[in-house]
Formats: C-alpha cells, sequence, structure tokens
C-alpha cells in the first residue's frame, strides 16, 4: 500500500488480540430466528431439516479452521471452542470472530437448496451474531459446553409438550404458556406421557442432546525413507503394517465411539456422502457432555 497523507487514519483502528494460553470459544447466534422459521414453514418443535443445514454449516467452519476441535449445536445456535495454543490471524478478536461467522452464514445459504431441496426458497438472507468468550482452563471449557447441553435439554423438553398441546391438545399458545407455567420437568414428561402417549426418552437423540462435531487425532503414516538412509525393505514394510493396523483400530474405535442420528441421513444420499466424507477426520455424535467419560483425551485432539 502506497503511503500517503491520509494513511493516519489507520491509527484509529483497535487491534484487539485475544489473551494467549487460552481456549477461545465462539459462539453463534441466529438473529430473528423465531420470524425466519416461520416464514420457511419450519415443522415445530423441530424441523430436521434446519438441523441439517446447521450441522453442515458447522461443518464447513470445522474444515475452513483445523485449530477448532470441537463444535456444539442447538436450536438456532452454534458453539466452536479452539485449542488452547490457536494462532490464527495471531489471535486477533475481530479477524477470528467475523471470518467464522462468515463462513457460517455463508455456508448456511450455500447448502440451502441441497437439503430444502422441495423448497421453500430462501425468502430473505438469514443474519448470524457472535461472540468470543476465552476460558483459562479445561474445567471452565467443559462447563461451558455442559451448560449449552442442559439449555439443549430444558428447551426441547419445553418445546416438545408445548407444540403438543398446541397442536394436538387444541389450546391456544397463550393457554399452553400458562399450563406449563412453574412445571418441572418430570410434570412435562407425565403430560407427554399421559395426554399424548409419548416416552420423551424415546424422542431423538439429535433432538434431546443437540449435535457435536468431533475432530479427532490425526492418525499417523510412515514417510517413506530417504535415500541416504540404509534401511531393510522389510523393516519398512512391518513399519508400514504396523501403523496401519494401528490406524484401522483407532479409526474402529472413533466409528463406535461416535455414532450420527440415523434423522440426519434417512433418504439424503449428499447428507451421508458428506458425513462419509469427513470420516477419520470430524465425526458428529450426540452425547452427553456433562459426563466425564465424553471428554477421552484418547480420540478428541485437543492439542
Amino acid at each position: 500500500m502506497s503511503n500517503s497523507r491520509f494513511e493516519y487514519v489507520k491509527s484509529f483502528e483497535n487491534k484487539n488480540d485475544l489473551l494467549k494460553n487460552t481456549y477461545i470459544v465462539i459462539r453463534i447466534d441466529g438473529k430473528g430466528f423465531t420470524k425466519f422459521t416461520d416464514a420457511h414453514q419450519y415443522k415445530k418443535p423441530n424441523e430436521i431439516r434446519g438441523i441439517k443445514l446447521m450441522t453442515l454449516a458447522g461443518l464447513s467452519v470445522m474444515e475452513s479452521f483445523p485449530e477448532i476441535f470441537l463444535g456444539y449445536g442447538q436450536s438456532d445456535e452454534f458453539s466452536f471452542a479452539f485449542k488452547k495454543n490457536a494462532r490464527l490471524y495471531n489471535r486477533r478478536h475481530e479477524k477470528i470472530l467475523t471470518n467464522v461467522v462468515s463462513q457460517f452464514t455463508s455456508a448456511f445459504v450455500y447448502y440451502w437448496p441441497k437439503i430444502f431441496v422441495n423448497g421453500p426458497e430462501l425468502k430473505y438472507p438469514p443474519c448470524f451474531d457472535g461472540r468470543v468468550v476465552l476460558y483459562p482452563s479445561f474445567e471452565n471449557l467443559k462447563d461451558y459446553f455442559s451448560w449449552r447441553y442442559v439449555d439443549c435439554h430444558i428447551n426441547n423438553l419445553y418445546n416438545t409438550i408445548f407444540w403438543e398441546l398446541v397442536q394436538n391438545g387444541k389450546m391456544s399458545k397463550d393457554e399452553a404458556h400458562k399450563k406449563l407455567k412453574g412445571s418441572l420437568s418430570k410434570d412435562k414428561n407425565e403430560m407427554l406421557f399421559s395426554q399424548f402417549g409419548i416416552n420423551y426418552n424415546n424422542e431423538p437423540e439429535v433432538y434431546k442432546k443437540g449435535t457435536l462435531l468431533i475432530r479427532v487425532k490425526k492418525i499417523e503414516s510412515e514417510r517413506p525413507p530417504k535415500k541416504s538412509e540404509n534401511k531393510n525393505i522389510d523393516e519398512i514394510n512391518n513399519k508400514i503394517n504396523e501403523i496401519n493396523e494401528k490406524n484401522k483400530n483407532f479409526l474402529e474405535k472413533c466409528e463406535k465411539e461416535y455414532k450420527c442420528d440415523e434423522l440426519l441421513i434417512k433418504n439424503d444420499k449428499f447428507m451421508e456422502e458428506k458425513i462419509n466424507e469427513l470420516k477419520g477426520q470430524i465425526y458428529i455424535a450426540h452425547l452427553d457432555v456433562v459426563k466425564e467419560s465424553f471428554w477421552n483425551k484418547e480420540f478428541i485432539d485437543y492439542e
């Protein structure tokens, strides 16, 4: 850029670098999504096509930013956690936030016609906002995702009984809200079962638990020997076979540990191919992140 007498205006820019040695979490939220979902005829309480779309947008972010090791989405929000030593854009706040939100939003629009194949077409552009939060410890990070997970459970249980009361109980929205006011989880579960024959425990995992995007550790590979190295061909082949067997076992464990809800891929070749394309790198799962067993360092690429 050439120098000019106007260049002084750059001094007004606010450069805000994120604190080093902390986990960067970015949460993206849909802006005005109640209006957006109504305008685009989303089914209530859960629109599986909308969930697929959010998942694809989340995967696009994970693919674009390798230092993100975990994503979690529910309703109209998605959270992403960067590794503690992430160096993306020299940890510049505005660069990281705007790029992640932009990637998510553009992917949401890009994938719309691939998921909403039979319509409706987008009537107006969706909008997402975003925020950055820094967590100094791994415990803080686990508690953050546990908070979002519990929020998903509370909201989905409420929405499930609310829309049953409205759609099948012939109540108005105001009447349904009043009936549920002050009710506990056990009360909502009882209403669902006694009035509508629904056992909440049997509801799809993707609705109850949200969607996790998990980057697993990279599998090993054996580099070819240099000409200067005097290596026995049998020794090399044995090493390659050993690594291949180790990788095979690791990927089999990942397949067993992280399973995608059938609703996301049922009768959807595009979605199934996209998920299969990322196997060995990023997995989709619907697990209880409050449980310590989820945070298994054997699989997740924290470092």
